[in-house]
């Protein structure tokens, strides 16, 4: 077989028993596939881009000088009426609160789906074996739908609102937090469930006692880390008439000029809510994985 970093000739190939050698003929190997894996992602970069430019409505180079009109005429207006901003905020409150309910209801939900998928889905501890793929082909096909494509279709179903934002999202992670879930059970220690099913301990026991005590602080910190994109994914899906602080922002938007302060309202409301969820779940992340 063919060398393709040396060429076919015994004699160019380096003495691999020597170690120096053989760390020197690692090294180049690695220099020759990074070069290759560069090159290929740097034409495929070169044609998407030029496939975007020729489908474009408009040049991208030559709007690029306009990039930030847009937001220069939002922040603009914003400052001049900077004095109604805190009555805007309190004003969209309720908003916000909507949106934080349908991203907790939709995390639990989906974190409850997740548990049972993941287990049933992890070698070593599922209760049927012969149908891990079938499992584990359901949360890949949970996590492969995007949450608006699901909105979209529920929307058809069961008209706007709340709830098909919540079953979207939901489902959605099931999907991802399954298969987080699955790959903290498959480094669980077996010994305990070995140890409960001698004493006839059936599967569910087995289960609630021997693995979930190994595994509970990662599952709730890959939950409360998951929360924190439901709220934003439940505020995009706002954009589609699903509801909460998302639609007041469309709706603004969509009214344009007059009402900019509220849309930087809005956006500062919802920053600021981020970044506080975002800081609690990370201390209490901290402290369900490092106890301290």
């Amino acid at each position: 077989m063919v060398d393709i970093a040396f060429g076919p000739t015994p004699g160019q190939r380096p003495d691999l028993s020597n170690r120096n050698e053989a760390y020197l003929d690692m090294a180049r190997r690695k220099r020759m596939y990074g070069g290759i894996l560069l090159v290929i992602f740097v034409a495929l970069m070169a044609s998407g881009w030029s496939l975007a430019e020729e489908r474009n409505a408009g040049g991208f180079l030559e709007g690029l000088h306009q990039v930030f009109d847009f937001p220069a005429e939002v922040f603009s207006e914003a400052w001049a009426k900077m004095a109604l901003l805190p009555g805007l905020i309190i004003e969209h409150i309720p908003a916000l609160i909507e949106t934080l309910n349908i991203a907790a209801v939709a995390t639990l939900l989906g974190a409850l789906a997740a548990m049972s998928l993941s287990l049933l889905a992890t070698r070593g501890l599922a209760r049927w074996p012969g149908l891990i793929p079938v499992f584990r082909r359901t949360m890949d096909a949970l996590r492969a739908i995007p949450e608006i494509v699901i909105a979209l279709v529920l929307i058809y179903i069961l008209g706007g609102g709340p709830v098909p934002a919540v079953i979207a999202i939901a489902l959605h992670t099931g999907g991802a937090l399954g298969k987080l879930f699955s790959e903290v059970a498959e480094n669980a220690d077996l010994k305990p469930v070995e140890g409960l099913a001698s004493v006839g301990a059936n599967w569910s026991q087995r289960m609630w006692l021997g693995v979930l005590p190994q595994v509970a602080p990662n599952w709730l910190s890959y939950a409360l880390l998951r929360f924190e994109i439901n709220v934003r994914a439940s505020a995009i899906l706002g954009f589609v008439g699903e509801g909460g602080i998302g639609h007041d922002l469309k709706l603004a938007m969509q009214w344009g000029q007059g009402r900019y302060d509220e849309v930087v309202a809005i956006f500062a409301l919802l920053f600021a809510a981020i970044v506080v969820i975002d800081r609690i779940s990370d201390h209490f992340r901290t402290l369900l994985v490092k106890g301290h």
